[in-house]
């Protein structure tokens, strides 16, 4: 059932966002009844990145990004704990959609527009049916949801799945990397580099304990586990 945002705001008023919250659990491949879906995810490697920002410039460009609003971004990270941050100790955090396996943003839209798609895994919006109510970016636990200046809609990273991956192209920031820090792939093969990179490295995904199985993992840098909280 398709509703317009004058509708939705004629029938909508103030109301309270529920977080989903549950048990995390380790990287496995899909029951036997997904075995035919692929579940894309994502890693980034902490140790390769320089924080170049070649991805966020490839995403803007591959993806019409307006300004002022951003799908990707690389933020420095001083883990120096003598508080006297120096070049050499930086590291650098990838925040994008984690393309949530529980995710909060698809429980709380009320439209449907947030949804995440049964063949691949990716968390994704129905443009047309967004109304900009602002639900899925008050819930989203990972503060990478926005609102397009252009659109009025709620956008975010959805893998390049409109731009590249139609035409059987990896995302735009996996192929710009100058330095390999990221990998793409389905999960639910466990022949991929991807799934063979997790299994055999040391990794960490951020907020397990909301139970929202996120597919974005992580290899940490030299100084360790990266917590950033900001907008």
């Amino acid at each position: 059932m398709s509703c317009s945002r004058r509708r939705f705001i004629g029938l909508m008023g103030a109301g309270s966002v529920i977080f989903f919250t549950g048990s995390s659990h380790p990287l496995a491949i899909a029951d036997e009844g997904e075995a035919k879906s692929k579940r894309y995810g994502l890693l980034h490697d902490e140790t390769l990145c320089i924080g170049c920002q070649a991805c966020v410039a490839a995403c803007r460009k591959t993806n019409s990004v307006p300004k002022g609003v951003s799908r990707l971004y690389i933020l420095p990270n001083h883990a120096d704990l003598d508080k006297k941050p120096e070049k050499s100790k930086r590291q650098f955090f990838r925040r994008s959609c984690v393309h949530c396996d529980n995710p909060a943003c698809v429980s709380v839209c009320p439209t449907g527009a947030a949804y995440k798609d049964p063949k691949t895994g990716i968390v994704d919006v129905d443009h047309d049916r967004c109304v900009g109510c602002g639900y899925c970016i008050a819930a989203c636990p990972y503060q990478v949801r926005f609102i397009d200046p252009v659109s009025h809609s709620a956008d975010k990273c959805n893998f390049c799945r409109d731009t590249r991956l139609e035409q059987g192209k990896l995302p735009a920031c996996i192929e710009i990397c100058p330095t390999k820090a990221l990998l793409f792939g389905d999960l639910n093969d466990p022949e991929s580099e991807l799934v063979k990179t997790i299994n055999n490295k040391v990794v960490y995904r951020n907020k397990l304990y909301l139970g929202t199985h996120p597919k974005l993992y992580r290899i940490p840098g030299k100084y360790g586990e990266i917590r950033i909280n900001r907008s």
